[in-house]
């Protein structure tokens, strides 16, 4: 009785949780006339590809691909410049290590939208405003919860190796990257995972730093799909539909290495 409740729970929170990607899916594949006339759990018959047609006819491919260029720089940025990091605060010894690594870490106290109009200003005056270097430098170079769960990954490590790699006469470079970086792979699979999907998922400072076609991306081309009259729906879902996507093949691929990086930053 008790293992049939927990899966009839189950199944209802699955249901919560699915059903609108449901109404995405559905939404996309439905005319303006079937919209109207159908309930929106129930698929249109006959489903028709219009909207997606009509969606990539017009800017959006090019910011689906502004998009994946974005979420590679800044996901390959996060893992170089981050373990650099993070490995000098975990072993290097320097004078006021831990204050300033304590001190970087308290900025995560701080809500994200607060930093954003010093952040524009400090990009106006750089003349970086509605580049590729605005939208990226920011956030290129690593973040406090990203060092922080590598910083605590190098320190987890056994002492021993580093140690019998100086006594062998290893240099800190060589160290990071022929002894420790091999064994990081789980909270390095943990950090691209977690960049990826917050990059991908990144509206507001892109939206305030771009407003070229030559910069925007999939989240801002979302927003604009709303028009100032009203909102055609089965466009909006059809472009829903593009950006989940490669979400769901990451989720689908990955899912183990997600579940990993859950317990990983858990733990950690």
């Amino acid at each position: 009785m008790k293992r049939t409740l927990l899966h009839a729970v189950l199944l209802a929170g699955a249901f919560v949780s699915v059903f609108p990607y449901l109404l995405v899916v559905l939404t996309a594949f439905k005319s303006q006339g079937q919209l109207n006339s159908t309930e929106p759990w129930l698929p249109g018959v006959p489903p028709t590809g219009a909207n997606l047609a009509r969606i990539l006819e017009g800017d959006f491919p090019r910011a689906l691909l502004n998009t994946v260029l974005m979420t590679a720089v800044l996901t390959a940025g996060q893992l170089v410049f981050t373990t650099f990091a993070a490995y000098a605060f975990a072993r290097l010894r320097f004078r006021g290590r831990e204050p300033l690594f304590w001190l970087y870490l308290a900025t995560m106290m701080v809500p994200g939208a607060v930093t954003v109009i010093p952040l524009f200003l400090i990009m106006r005056e750089l003349g970086l405003v509605n580049t590729w270097w605005g939208l990226l430098v920011p956030f290129l170079f690593g973040t406090p919860y990203g060092i922080f769960l590598m910083r605590q990954f190098f320190r987890g490590l056994p002492a021993g190796l580093e140690e019998a790699a100086r006594i062998d006469g290893a240099g800190p470079l060589t160290i990071l990257l022929k002894i420790m970086l091999p064994l990081c792979r789980p909270a390095l699979g943990t950090l691209a995972i977690i960049t990826v999907i917050s990059s991908w998922n990144s509206f507001l400072w892109p939206l305030i730093i771009t407003s070229g076609e030559d910069t925007k991306v999939i989240t801002v081309a979302m927003a604009t799909l709303k028009g100032g009259v009203g909102v055609d729906y089965n466009l909006l879902m059809a472009g829903g539909l593009i950006a989940l996507v490669p979400m769901v093949a990451i989720f689908i691929f990955f899912q183990r290495h997600i579940v990993r990086s859950v317990v990983l930053t858990g733990l950690k």
